[in-house]
């Protein structure tokens, strides 16, 4: 076997072990075991933290990640491992955030204002920070775009889905993507 086989059946065993890893690890946490729990939460904190922010765009960040860890605490008895514990948490940690936004009372008014917000959008600072301005853009975009963005571009979520965890048609999903990547198209480009 060559030094490229070898290093998939490793990455393969790796990837496997970590997963079966996450299972046992969440059946000891929703017996009590803190421990396990802590492994949980140091290997998937990055992932949820980085989904609030995207989602969010909110300084609460923090305490909101937080939050969906306590709230996976109270819950792992309902995790059956039919999927991977990280898909689990995901789902939560999504309903969590839609629930945080829906609080907030912004969740209908954002699709109905979206349009206007999103041609106050800047055109983009010349310059090599493109990363930085594509955050830029990201926060710019009205709540409604930003959330039909991130979990269709970066989280790969269907929009048949997307409509389901929102709450609206898909169409709506879908027009509120085109508009997201016209408006970021519109800032990165000038």
């Amino acid at each position: 076997m060559n030094d490229l086989g070898l290093g998939v059946v490793t990455l393969a065993h790796e990837q496997t072990g970590r997963l079966d890893s996450d299972a046992v690890d969440a059946t000891l946490a929703a017996s009590g075991d803190a421990s396990a729990f802590e492994r949980l939460y140091r290997h998937h904190v990055p992932r949820v933290y980085s989904l609030v922010r995207r989602m969010l765009n909110d300084d609460d960040a923090d305490e909101v990640t937080q939050d969906i860890f306590v709230r996976a605490w109270q819950k792992l008895g309902t995790f059956r491992g039919e999927a991977a514990f990280g898909t689990w948490l995901h789902r939560l940690a999504v309903n969590v955030i839609l629930a945080r936004r829906e609080t907030l009372g912004t969740r209908r008014k954002r699709y109905l204002e979206g349009d206007a917000a999103l041609e106050t959008i800047p055109a983009r600072r010349p310059g090599p920070e493109l990363a930085m301005d594509f955050e830029s853009a990201m926060e710019r975009l009205p709540d409604g775009a930003r959330e039909v963005f991130v979990l269709h571009d970066v989280e790969g979520y269907r929009h048949e889905e997307i409509a389901e965890m929102l709450g609206l048609a898909t169409g709506t999903s879908k027009s509120q993507l085109h508009r997201a990547r016209l408006a970021l198209r519109r800032h990165l480009e000038r």
